[in-house]
């Protein structure tokens, strides 16, 4: 299915390529040594599929995380992202991917915590809907501060 390893210069690089279409445009990253740093530097990890193809990748605390106006992460939780290469994105793959991901969470990055929280963009119900499939409920709504737009911060009880 998958398997997963710590962000790697190579992967950074791919991955600072990718380009969503309309609307989805705010999860493009910029092809920049800002991106890669960001991708190297933090909780980043890249997710291959069995054909050795870079899949997507997750990654945990601070980088999952967006700048609000107001408060929206006082819960203690384990703040998680994830991002699929664009070429697998809306081809029924979510599930799958985002199951892997949380499976991963859970063994390796959740301590003494019981909660997996997401952020994601209001306009987003593609992900929204996926992440409501594997359990999450939408907690609070906030609003980017660079985006101007509004985030759904969403929350996984396990």
């Amino acid at each position: 299915m998958y398997y997963i390893a710590p962000m790697n210069l190579e992967n950074a690089m791919e991955i600072s390529k990718w380009t969503y279409d309309e609307p989805y445009v705010l999860y493009s990253f910029k092809e920049c040594e800002e991106t890669i740093h960001e991708l190297l530097e933090n909780d980043y990890y890249a997710c291959r599929d069995l054909s050795n193809r870079l899949f997507g990748y997750f990654c945990f605390g601070d980088a999952a995380t967006i700048p609000t106006y107001e408060e929206g992460y006082d819960e203690d939780a384990l703040d998680m992202g994830l991002g699929m290469n664009p070429e697998f994105c809306g081809i029924g793959q979510g599930l799958d991917f985002l199951n892997f991901g949380l499976e991963f969470a859970k063994k390796y990055k959740m301590n003494e915590k019981n909660k997996i929280r997401f952020t994601v963009a209001d306009f987003n119900k593609r992900a929204i809907h996926l992440y409501e499939k594997a359990g999450f409920k939408i907690l609070r709504s906030v609003k980017h501060v660079k985006f101007e737009e509004k985030f759904n911060i969403m929350i996984l009880n396990l």
